[in-house]
């Protein structure tokens, strides 16, 4: 059963990937091309000390996931290519997906625990 409030939640989702995409794209653009690394592996609003060392990554992460959202919206816009549950279902893994990727990458970069003094 559709009601129209699902068609509304449908719209709204396929309207927030545009911006979504955009960031995640730029992101990549500016880690490959401008070489500026501020927002790479970020954990409470801070880079890594080696941010250069992650990057490769982090642009790899944002790349696939911006492309995989502009392949949705494309498919669902321009060929009307998927069925509702599809681009939703591949929309939604896509975002879980890269938030967890880029969650594991600033772990990793940052270290696990408090950082130990040289004192």
């Amino acid at each position: 059963m559709n009601l129209p409030s699902v068609f509304i939640f449908n719209w709204i989702f396929l309207l927030a990937l545009f911006p979504v995409a955009f960031f995640w794209l730029r992101r990549a653009w500016r880690i490959l091309v401008k070489r500026d690394f501020s927002e790479v592996a970020l954990k409470k609003g801070l880079a890594p000390h080696n941010a250069e060392r992650y990057a490769p990554f982090e642009m790899v992460i944002n790349l696939v996931g911006g492309t995989a959202l502009v392949g949705v919206l494309v498919a669902v816009l321009g060929f009307q290519a998927l069925a509702s549950e599809d681009w939703i279902a591949i929309a939604g893994v896509t975002l879980w997906l890269k938030l967890l990727a880029s969650f594991a990458l600033s772990r990793q970069a940052h270290g696990v625990g408090p950082r130990k003094s040289s004192s």
